[in-house]
């Protein structure tokens, strides 16, 4: 839907688009994707998430293209269209659209000229365009999941949260059983954060989220946790999806290092954080000579790879590097969930 996905560029972008659709099938360090109706996460929305699709231009050529769909409350929505997902590169077209029923009508902003309507109908989405480059459409929904989500813990894995029991867990400085209560296999946020009762120094974590659906909230108040490993380093949980992708936000180390790519999916669909972290070192004086690193694998990419950590990031439980620590998982207010949480500890 841009004048500059044209002739020569876009059949080469064609063979690109085939390329990419084939990975995200098939390999493991790609989400998949699939186009089964009980993978979407029942949000009451069926127009927010991922789509995929073909516009052909009244020049007669076809263009394969992707598609991301945020709610924005009232019925209205930002479409980004993407040369393809998980390229890290900004939206070729930007849409807003407002839904009517089945009837969906949209316009191209910042620059992006182009207007048109469609229907929505099930799984498909498809009607007609006018601009610079005029047209039909046609988009399927399809859901691309995690290649890790649901990963059992392996032989000497450390089982944190099994979907039953909280045991593992405690509210900080505090005795007794936490207040996050297990819905679905899932511990859902709520009154306090959560920090393991056992401490850990260099390991691998296993983690699964899922953010809520808050379309009529914006940045920090959409969907807001975090993942603290040591309680001092935080990797950010977000509804950031189709945002830029910043260090505040999904998949971001707080205030520190942003992520490669934006790897975040539609809030209310599970995700997963693979994370490789190692802990500060010290000499023999107890003074640090090396800052903690982590390695992050999100739905299945890796964003971060051996990032190095200054020290302890905003809302950390203490400021000791040197010592172990558990893992923090941080009520900002919203009703995140938890679940499938493991480690494997590294000598």
């Amino acid at each position: 839907m841009d004048r500059r996905m044209r002739t020569a560029g876009r059949l080469g972008l064609v063979a690109v688009l085939l390329a990419v659709c084939v990975a995200l099938c098939s390999c493991g360090s790609q989400m998949k994707a699939q186009t089964v109706t009980d993978m979407v996460a029942d949000t009451g929305d069926s127009f927010m998430g991922d789509w995929m699709g073909v516009y052909r231009g009244n020049d007669g050529i076809s263009v394969e293209f992707a598609a991301q769909v945020i709610g924005s409350g009232e019925d209205k929505y930002r479409i980004n269209i993407l040369d393809a997902f998980d390229l890290g590169l900004a939206p070729s077209t930007v849409l807003e659209a407002k839904l009517d029923g089945e009837k969906v009508t949209f316009q191209g902003v910042a620059g992006h000229y182009v207007q048109g309507q469609g229907v929505l109908d099930g799984e498909t989405f498809k009607g007609g365009y006018s601009g610079q480059d005029g047209g039909t459409f046609e988009m399927s929904r399809v859901v691309r999941l995690s290649p890790t989500l649901g990963q059992k813990p392996p032989r000497g894995a450390i089982v944190l949260f099994d979907g039953k029991s909280t045991g593992e867990w405690q509210h900080p400085g505090k005795e007794g059983a936490i207040t996050w209560p297990i819905i679905d296999g899932a511990m859902q946020v709520a009154k306090g954060n959560i920090v393991t009762r056992r401490k850990f120094t260099d390991y691998k974590l296993h983690i699964e989220f899922r953010t809520p659906y808050m379309p009529t909230k914006r940045g920090q108040a959409r969907g807001n946790s975090g993942v603290y490993l040591q309680g001092r380093y935080e990797i950010q949980v977000l509804d950031s999806y189709g945002l830029e992708g910043l260090d505040n936000e999904c998949g971001g180390i707080y205030r520190v290092a942003r992520p490669r790519v934006n790897m975040c999916a539609p809030p209310g669909q599970w995700q997963t954080y693979d994370i490789a972290f190692r802990a500060p070192r010290s000499d023999n004086s107890e003074k640090k000579t090396d800052n903690a690193r982590l390695t992050v694998i999100h739905n299945g990419v890796k964003i971060h790879d051996q990032i190095e950590i200054p020290g302890p990031t905003g809302g950390a439980l203490d400021g000791e590097e040197l010592l172990p620590g558990g893992i923090f998982l941080q009520d900002h207010g919203d009703p995140v969930q938890y679940r499938n949480i493991w480690l494997v500890e590294v000598e």
